[in-house]
């Protein structure tokens, strides 16, 4: 009998499909997401230094990081931490979760407060 591989282990290995391709520069840096039921977080990192630039999560922010408004706080913090980073456009890595519900919408909030993905 096969035994089926977790929901975290497919994740994984779409993220890592995706990561073959995007990569993040000093110029143009990786807006990377990662959300567990209760959090989410969010980083934008600069891979060729290997240094993350700008963070956020909601736990940090104090707010329940397992609906859309809190993913809409996140994305809209570390819009306003790029800017003040003078970071204007970045690379969107999804982590290897679906563009549906708070990835989408953090996303969105960090579009609507003036980065450009």
């Amino acid at each position: 009998m096969i035994k089926k591989e977790s929901r975290n282990v497919m994740r994984q290995r779409r993220h890592a499909r995706v990561r073959k391709n995007i990569s993040g520069t000093a110029s143009l840096p990786r807006l990377n997401v990662f959300r567990s039921n209760k959090e989410i977080y969010a980083q934008v990192i600069d891979d060729e230094s290997g240094t993350t630039l700008v963070s956020s999560s909601s736990k940090v922010l104090k707010v329940n990081g397992g609906n859309i408004e809190g993913a809409k706080a996140v994305g809209k913090d570390i819009a306003l931490k790029c800017k003040n980073a003078k970071i204007e456009k970045v690379v969107f890595d999804r982590g290897g979760y679906l563009y549906h519900g708070r990835v989408a919408a953090l996303a969105d909030a960090a579009r609507e407060n003036g980065l450009e993905i």
